[in-house]
């Protein structure tokens, strides 16, 4: 699922395609908005929060989505303002996003055509209520207030959770909005904690610092748009053990464990090693695991 620091980067390329243009057609293919015509506002920034997109228009109406899974914004030049060499290949970019069968929405100005495709949510609110959304969730880790007022609150939000798995707890976009399966498994790793400990067993400096350090990285993530938990993005090793169960660890060569975590129905997976992290998932049944199969390198977010 993307995290905040994809959401932040997907936000700045939107922006940088359409901000301070009129919509010249919009295309909703939603049952709840197949009616809806935006055509006539103004782009305004891309506002986000935690996993949450919200993209303004005059008149007071925002675009809000959410990418769940699987979903993505990209954005494409018009075939018209592009070089006559590049007029062909975005001719068929263009007709492929608009024949797509997971295409969800088509915004477009003069020069650019905004694709979100398999989004998980997406509806047109007034901008006044973007609150009601916002109010239900933790700070957000990537926020400006975040080094003011967030940690301390999201500190806060976990301690009164003593007996539940870390893990579980950082997933909770109502403790605090942003973290992923990736970013929690990596710097849980980076800190030697177990994600199936409790919170009351983890020392707050050790949270206080998990926390600094993924939101050190993502703000790094968001503007390179490869995510990586090492610092390098350009040589492919950009994480530990995240998506790397089967595989041995990079810093002790014990192998890389997943696990299950959360409530019944709404399980997620996270990577640890026993070794370096002391121990196992409670639901772990100590056989071997396979290593996944990844998509290719390189199939973060490109818009």
């Amino acid at each position: 699922m993307p995290e905040g620091d994809t959401i932040v980067w997907t936000a700045r390329r939107l922006d940088a395609s359409l901000s301070g243009k009129v919509l010249t057609r919009t295309d909703f293919r939603v049952p709840s908005l197949a009616t809806t015509d935006l055509a006539g506002r103004e782009s305004l920034p891309v506002a986000t929060y935690g996993k949450h997109l919200f993209h303004r228009l005059s008149g007071g109406v925002t675009i809000h989505s959410h990418l769940k899974m699987e979903g993505r914004w990209s954005t494409l030049v018009a075939p018209h303002a592009a070089p006559p060499r590049e007029t062909k290949r975005l001719e068929t970019q263009v007709r492929r996003a608009e024949r797509g069968h997971t295409t969800r929405a088509l915004l477009y100005v003069s020069d650019a055509l905004a694709v979100g495709s398999k989004l998980g949510l997406l509806d047109v609110i007034p901008t006044s209520e973007e609150q009601a959304i916002t109010g239900r969730l933790g700070p957000d880790i990537l926020a400006e207030s975040w080094l003011e007022s967030g940690l301390d609150a999201a500190l806060d939000n976990l301690r009164g959770q003593p007996q539940r798995l870390l893990g579980e707890a950082l997933l909770d976009q109502r403790n605090l909005a942003g973290l992923g399966t990736f970013w929690i498994s990596e710097m849980l790793f980076v800190h030697g904690v177990l994600p199936w400990l409790t919170v009351a067993e983890v020392p707050e400096e050790t949270l206080r610092a998990v926390l600094d350090d993924a939101r050190r990285l993502m703000l790094a993530s968001a503007t390179t748009g490869v995510q990586s938990s090492t610092g390098r993005a350009g040589d492919g090793e950009t994480k530990r053990v995240h998506a790397r169960s089967g595989l041995p660890c990079v810093r002790c060569t014990d192998t890389v464990r997943v696990a299950m975590i959360g409530e019944a129905g709404r399980e997620r997976t996270l990577f640890s090693c026993p070794t370096c992290q002391g121990g196992y998932a409670p639901n772990d049944d100590r056989r071997p695991q396979r290593p996944l199969v990844e998509r290719p390198a390189g199939g973060r977010r490109r818009v």
